[in-house]
């Protein structure tokens, strides 16, 4: 049975195309293949009932249009811009922020009574499962020209990207290290939720937590504890409030 039925029953007509096809802007060729990258390995385990096959083929393209993009919009600058910028751009936080902005919450079938998944990243990584279905769907120009109009010209401002500050962790060492305080991300949390471990780790200031971050990695567990951490800190107010 075709589960998005239950969400977009008969009487709505065609509804789940005309939601998906405002959100592409083009009508969809073959329409199974978006009804996957819009499904969650929560409702769905089989690698081919579920949208993370399409992720990690979304990943790439989208990482080699951003490449491409920021190669042509910066021609005077040197690897080391161009590789943090794209970082910016493709980092899993903005990419989940646009994927709501755009609506992508709406269509996508997960299991809403996973708690976990509320701390996670999933509409993002659906968005990259998105874009993965429009390469195989219509090519790779297709996928360049939408990937510029819906995601890089109306939701990435790269003026604000260029001074935008991603790293927290180095942030965070940063202003300990200046302050003569001891800084350690300890974890103090990990359990099972849908086959996939969560990881809870705390931003430690001199013995004493005070942050912490939550996610399906260490990696990003860490950069959330210090991003709680700075806020709450107040780290780089100071300087802000000064220029």
């Amino acid at each position: 049975m075709d589960i998005f039925k239950q969400f977009f029953p008969k009487e709505s007509g065609n509804s789940f195309k005309k939601h998906l096809k405002n959100i592409l802007g083009f009508n969809p060729g073959n329409i199974s293949l978006y009804k996957t990258s819009l499904t969650h390995r929560s409702v769905r385990e089989a690698a081919d009932e579920n949208n993370e096959r399409l992720e990690y083929l979304g990943d790439a393209i989208l990482s080699a249009l951003v490449a491409d993009y920021l190669f042509k919009r910066y021609p005077y600058k040197g690897e080391g811009f161009l590789t943090e910028m794209r970082s910016k751009m493709v980092n899993r936080q903005q990419l989940n922020e646009i994927a709501l902005r755009m609506g992508l919450k709406k269509i996508t079938l997960y299991n809403k009574s996973d708690s976990s998944l509320k701390v996670s990243q999933i509409f993002g990584n659906t968005l990259e499962a998105l874009v993965g279905a429009i390469y195989l769907d219509k090519g790779y120009k297709k996928a360049s020209k939408w990937v510029a109009e819906r995601i890089i010209l109306p939701h990435m401002y790269m003026e604000d990207l260029e001074l935008l500050e991603i790293n927290h962790k180095n942030k965070l060492y940063g202003w300990a290290n200046k302050n003569g305080k001891a800084l350690e991300f300890e974890t103090i949390h990990e359990h099972i939720e849908n086959g996939r471990r969560l990881f809870t780790i705390a931003a430690v200031v001199d013995g004493q937590a005070v942050a912490e971050g939550r996610a399906f990695n260490k990696k990003d567990a860490s950069q959330i504890a210090a991003q709680i951490a700075v806020e709450k800190l107040g780290i780089g107010k100071d300087s802000e409030e000064a220029e």
